[in-house]
């Protein structure tokens, strides 16, 4: 059965395009979504069909037929692992990047998720239905530790450290140009006002993010970099860097590939074979729930990591 949902346009919304006043409006719907229902007829201003280009005006009505949802039935897959800790609570794993965290849209397998049901059959219906077990995320171009709930107790343990910010998180990463030693940037974080798949640094309304950084390493155009979470928001490294002009090296999102064509040919081809950020996450400090025992994990670099600071290492001593 479709569902139908309306919108008002406001007094500061006039003029805009339907297109983007939904795409602001309701960030669950991408681009590629609103078009689709726009074609086929789902979407009217003031009970006619409109147009993608129709510019709205103050207190039009707009009202979205929607289908209904598509039943998402999570199954388990015998997906590799690579488990860094394991016991009748909870589960740490390595997470490889080009995977993603847990099922959505255009990504009903080959998650964690499922490796993770296959792996542990009692799993489901632990912190909900599409996100068993699961109570951080990381992004699918980032690799590195993620902790696992097995039980509700657990998972309702683990989940308050990371909403109160008392697990520890610190990741690695190589980002554009030579950062500053050490420093700290605090910024509201929410979604992009023009483009709902990206976060900005400069939001309408947004939550506040704050990360630490240290250098490692400075190479000829680039630093290797640790990073430290205050707070943890959705790709809040990846656009707080990016907004300090330092994006992450490889981040296709945020800048981290425009750089590279200024860079020698012979060090841009090198380059342009990682195929997802440069960042990993090496460091994760936990409580136990159960046992309060404190926990640290570690993770080292990746070797497509390590193979582009080898390549910088070759660059630098180059004439």
């Amino acid at each position: 059965m479709e569902s139908i949902i309306s919108y008002k346009v406001e007094a500061n919304d006039p003029r805009k395009r339907l297109d983007i006043f939904l795409s602001q409006k309701d960030p669950n719907l991408s681009r590629s979504q609103i078009k689709k229902l726009i074609t086929e007829g789902k979407v009217e201003v003031k009970g006619k069909k409109a147009k993608a280009g129709m510019r709205l005006q103050e207190n039009d009505l707009v009202t979205i037929k929607l289908p209904p949802p598509r039943k998402m039935e999570l199954l388990p897959e015998p997906i590799p692992l690579k488990i860094i800790f394991e016991d009748e609570h909870l589960m740490v794993v390595d997470k490889p990047a080009g995977m993603v965290v847990h099922p959505g849209a255009g990504n009903f397998s080959g998650t964690l998720v499922n490796a993770l049901l296959y792996h542990c059959p009692n799993l489901p219906g632990i912190g909900g239905v599409l996100r068993p077990g699961i109570v951080h995320r990381l992004d699918k171009g980032t690799s590195g530790v993620l902790v696992v709930a097995k039980d509700e107790v657990t998972h309702r343990g683990l989940a308050e450290q990371f909403k109160t910010h008392s697990a520890e998180r610190k990741y690695i990463g190589l980002v554009f140009g030579l950062i500053s030693p050490e420093g700290n940037i605090t910024t509201l974080l929410g979604r992009h006002p023009l483009d709902r798949k990206k976060m900005s640094a400069k939001p309408r309304r947004g939550r506040e993010a704050k990360t630490f950084w240290r250098t490692i390493r400075q190479f000829r155009h680039f630093s290797l970099v640790e990073f430290t979470l205050a707070t943890g928001r959705t790709h809040q490294i990846r656009v707080h860097l990016s907004s300090l002009g330092h994006p992450i090296l490889g981040d296709p999102v945020y800048g981290g590939r425009k750089g590279l064509n200024s860079l020698e040919p012979y060090l841009k081809q090198g380059l342009l074979n990682l195929k997802r950020q440069a960042l990993h996450a090496y460091y994760l400090g936990i409580t136990h729930p159960v046992t309060k025992e404190k926990l640290i994990f570690t993770s080292p670099l990746p070797a497509d990591i390590q193979e582009v600071i080898a390549l910088l290492e070759r660059y630098d001593l180059s004439p």
